[in-house]
């Protein structure tokens, strides 16, 4: 595992630190949770009542095939875990709480990607239909065997190792979760992360810095910069798209998510370009990398995979990366996702475009010398 990640943030230049979140370039993890697909769970309700047919008369073919292309995330083991899973479905066996055991104690792969450098999680969240307990699930198609609350602990756990790296969670999607159900999530979310959440109006809460370019005016400008958080001990901003965010401070609105639904990287690439001609949002915004491929295209590829697909673009996106800035310019990016980001370099790749700012920051501060010196 590369490990010079793991602490990418705290290692940025000083020169950084006061830069707003918005505006550096954040390595994300698209379908974060999609590496602990459970082979044996039922489709999600929102999938077509066809697909449900096709899955109950043919499920040695569409269980397969669901893992092949709705894993956007490896883990390590995942071959053994699926084949174990695929056994004991096909068979109609019930998971004994040794397997149980085994197969969690091989999911790790949160904390790998935490330690990889991702520190945006798309996380799709669900509670079963007819599961008599509170327990969440993410989603893809299919359920996860993982609870969302026995992850999210292994992600408390890790920042507590990691006092200045600040992770962005994207919650969404809440199929078949009553309001009261979001209360009780939202509630263990709050228990969970406690002091390290950081609220939507942090400008509010904490002591606003002297904006230079302003210093005539003397106007102010909270921002949310590593420095601030850090002094703050806040560590976690919780995206929550859902109108209750409205009731709960410590929540985020759903962040923009710009997904081109295409199958190769060049369609990809044409419509993030033209999202960027468009002019970048305000606040925080994901420049998604992950391909999409219909059914039908699937249905035509059986040997195939979302890995072999993404693997053979890689390239591409690669370049397309690389060209890539962060800032506050109208065509720069903040949040760059994809798929498969602990065998691809997509981390390195990301985190090192920050450094693209630091001539900027430097023509920037020698500007703002300038004005104080005029006041």
């Amino acid at each position: 595992m590369d490990v010079n990640n793991q602490d990418w943030m705290s290692a940025l230049p000083e020169a950084l630190w006061d830069i707003p979140l918005t505006e550096l370039a954040i390595p994300g993890s698209h379908d974060a949770m999609s590496y602990c697909l459970d082979i044996t769970s039922p489709l999600l309700r929102s999938e077509s009542d066809t697909f449900w047919l096709l899955d109950r008369l043919f499920y040695c073919v569409t269980r397969p095939l669901i893992f092949k292309w709705a894993t956007t995330q490896l883990l390590r083991h995942h071959r053994k875990c699926f084949w174990y899973g695929k056994y004991i479905y096909l068979l109609d066996f019930t998971l004994d709480s040794d397997l149980i055991r085994w197969l969690n104690s091989k999911d790790k792969s949160i904390e790998e990607q935490l330690s990889k450098g991702i520190r945006f999680f798309d996380l799709r969240v669900a509670h079963k239909p007819n599961d008599p307990s509170d327990d969440l699930y993410f989603t893809h198609v299919i359920y996860t065997h993982l609870t969302v609350l026995k992850t999210l602990e292994c992600v408390e756990h890790w920042l507590n190792s990691h006092p200045k790296e600040v992770v962005i969670l994207a919650c969404s999607h809440f199929e078949g979760m009553d309001d009261a159900c979001h209360e009780l999530f939202i509630s263990h979310l709050k228990k969970l992360f406690g002091s390290k959440l950081c609220p939507r109006k942090v400008g509010s809460l904490v002591p606003p810095v002297m904006s230079a370019l302003n210093a005539r005016r003397r106007l102010t400008e909270p921002v949310l910069s590593l420095r601030r958080l850090w002094a703050s001990g806040y560590q976690v901003i919780l995206s929550y798209e859902s109108q209750l965010v409205a009731r709960h401070p410590q929540l985020w609105p759903a962040i923009p998510y710009w997904w081109a639904n295409k199958i190769m990287a060049q369609e990809v690439i044409r419509y993030l370009d033209w999202n960027k001609d468009m002019g970048r949002p305000e606040g925080f915004f994901v420049s998604g990398l992950n391909l999409t491929a219909p059914r039908s295209y699937i249905a035509r590829n059986p040997k195939e995979s979302l890995r072999t697909l993404t693997f053979s673009n890689w390239e591409c996106l690669r370049e397309w990366v690389e060209q890539q800035r962060p800032g506050s310019d109208p065509h720069s990016l903040n949040i760059i996702a994809g798929d498969f980001v602990g065998p691809l370099p997509l981390c390195s790749l990301v985190i090192g475009l920050n450094h693209k700012l630091r001539p900027k920051i430097s023509a920037r501060f020698m500007k703002e010398q300038q004005q104080q010196q005029q006041l």
